[in-house]
């Protein structure tokens, strides 16, 4: 009983967000008992959420492209699946998905409530979301991603946990701080689940969600992520993300990582500063449906030649990690990959920047890692992606102990790694928060002294 105390204590506490700046404190708090009961149902509904959302983007994806046809999860790959599709099949099903996402979104904005994002839940006294337009959210992202949509998945499974966990705590009468709790697990949670990332799901919580390390919180993540995977097993199996090579650290890698993790993080903030534009410029009214579906041709078209541009990114990701991408086709494959991605939001469909940032980055270390090899020859291709993936993902995400996180998760990388790709980290971050405060500092009038009283700087 004492530890459930500490739990309730904690988790009473006020939970102070960033985004909202005050806290909010109940002093009516339920009982111990019943808020551990909650926080297992959150764990077991998330984990089946992201369980099903799985399941249901493979069972699409075979159905769509015409692999593995019977069996949901396989061992044939979504890349191998698309590339041994024909072309045509690939720009009728890529129409089709066009399709979808246009009349899909244009009907949950013009009929359905407006959609609350999980930070917005997070930060509200009552975190419930809208059940019926969060549903069709997150059913247009799974199955247009599962049809070749160039963003992520990862959304749509932790916006399915937050609304559960939601409607959860309202029902078991927790405090609004709580309730905040709950939803930031849950979210996490799903993140576990759908990608059997039971650490990496629970330090988003605590980095990025509620920022807060406190252990009564970083019990309650970590308890309902690691129920998340272990529901998750049963229709998905365990199964890391990616396969890699046999890597062995040495001096080149880690000098790269020091090198490179800047140019990383700069890209970054190019890459967030262009996918937040072009997510701000979508429509939402009539033009939504048009534009989605010439995007999603172009993309169609594309993909006749380029079959590694179809979906969220996860082939070209394991290629670079499989060292089976040459240094000319990653820099092809990252500059459509840039494009579909921003004219994707742009148009107006919805989907996550997790994998396609990954991606991203790898593909961009498979590049400065060819340009490496030539001054000092001897290290794989594969070794660079993985310190180009874990850079830009921690600096576009701005969650570097995530991103490490994600990564050894994603791809069991040796423990050996951890150096390098916490200096490449570090590196990205540093760059991309000099270069935002760089950019967003007020212009001076012409002949204002720079700073400082008369022109002297303090």
């Amino acid at each position: 009983m004492p530890a459930f105390r500490a739990l309730l204590y904690g988790l009473s506490r006020p939970v102070t967000d960033m985004t909202t700046s005050r806290s909010a404190t109940d002093f009516r708090a339920p009982s111990a008992a019943r808020l551990v009961v909650v926080t297992v149902l959150v764990g077991l509904g998330a984990g089946v959420g992201g369980m099903s959302l799985a399941l249901l983007l493979h069972a699409v994806q075979h159905l769509a492209f015409g692999y593995s046809l019977d069996a949901v999860v396989s061992r044939e790959s979504f890349l191998e699946g698309v590339t041994a599709a024909s072309p045509m099949r690939r720009l009728i099903v890529l129409t089709l998905a066009g399709v979808i996402a246009g009349a899909g979104w244009w009907c949950v904005y013009r009929f359905g409530k407006p959609l609350v994002s999980i930070r917005r839940a997070i930060a509200a006294d009552d975190p419930r979301m809208p059940v019926v337009s969060t549903l069709a959210h997150t059913l247009l992202q799974i199955i247009t991603v599962a049809m070749g949509s160039p963003l992520g998945r990862e959304v749509a499974p932790r916006e399915i946990a937050a609304l559960w966990s939601g409607w959860l705590a309202h029902f078991a009468g927790l405090t609004p701080a709580q309730a905040r709790v709950m939803v930031a697990c849950g979210a996490g949670a799903g993140l576990a689940a759908v990608y059997n990332v039971p650490l990496g799901g629970a330090v988003f919580v605590l980095e990025v969600l509620l920022v807060t390390f406190e252990w009564p919180i970083a019990v309650a993540a970590f308890a309902t992520s690691a129920i998340a995977a272990l529901v998750s097993w049963v229709g998905l199996g365990d199964a890391r993300q990616y396969q890699l090579p046999v890597l062995t650290l040495n001096a080149q890698i880690v000098a790269f990582a020091v090198v490179t993790g800047p140019l990383f993080g700069v890209a970054a903030w190019g890459f967030v500063k262009a996918t937040s534009a072009a997510r701000a410029a979508a429509p939402r009214g009539n033009a939504l449906p048009g534009l989605v579906l010439l995007n999603f041709i172009v993309i169609g078209v594309l993909s006749m030649s380029f079959p590694q541009l179809v979906g969220n990114g996860k082939g070209a990701a394991g290629l670079s990690f499989g060292d089976e991408i040459t240094l000319g086709l990653a820099g092809i494959l990252l500059v459509l990959k840039v494009l579909v991605e921003l004219s994707t939001l742009r148009a107006g469909a919805e989907g996550g920047l997790l994998t396609p940032g990954l991606t991203n980055g790898a593909l961009l270390g498979v590049i400065l890692g060819s340009v490496w090899n030539a001054f000092w020859p001897g290290t794989p291709l594969a070794a660079f992606a993985i310190m180009g993936a874990a850079s830009f993902l921690g600096a576009s995400m701005q969650m570097p102990l995530t991103a490490i996180v994600l990564m050894i998760e994603f791809t069991h990388f040796s423990q050996d790694f951890l150096i390098p790709a916490a200096l490449g980290i570090a590196g990205a971050v540093c760059a991309y928060r000099a270069v935002e405060a760089r950019m967003s500092r007020p212009a001076l009038p012409q002949n204002a002294p720079a700073s400082g009283v008369d022109g002297i700087v303090p």
